[in-house]
């Protein structure tokens, strides 16, 4: 059992920057890999970013290719999320996941942190 702890959500102007950090606490004896979901108000969780265990491999929204980064830390139970040029529709509360793959989809992670509030004002 893990625990994903999410910070560094605030509220940034149209153009500004964050970054999301995704810390692992509990039994982080597997090797995780680590996933970025985001959900507004009223709408489906959807996919931002996700990164495997070495960090060598990334994937991306298509929304968000390009202005977001992902990355790990070298302790590895460590992630983040770097957003520039944030736009406001990029607004919602976003959640660290942690599985097996760095899969796109949801169902495939196991451990998921409490989120943290994004938004965007224009």
């Amino acid at each position: 059992q893990v625990q994903p702890i999410e910070s560094g959500g605030g509220l940034v102007q149209a153009g500004g920057s964050l970054r999301l950090s995704c810390a692992l606490s509990g039994r982080t004896f597997s090797r995780y890999a680590m996933g970025w979901f985001r959900q507004d108000t009223g709408k489906e969780r959807e996919f931002v970013a996700a990164i495997n265990w070495s960090g060598g491999s990334t994937r991306y929204a298509d929304s968000v290719k390009g202005r977001f980064t992902i990355s790990r830390a070298n302790a590895k139970n460590t992630v983040y999320l770097q957003m520039d040029s944030l736009k406001p529709e990029d607004s919602a509360v976003y959640y660290c996941a942690a599985g097996y793959d760095s899969s796109s989809s949801a169902r495939e992670y196991t451990y998921w942190g409490q989120g943290t509030q994004v938004t965007v004002s224009s």
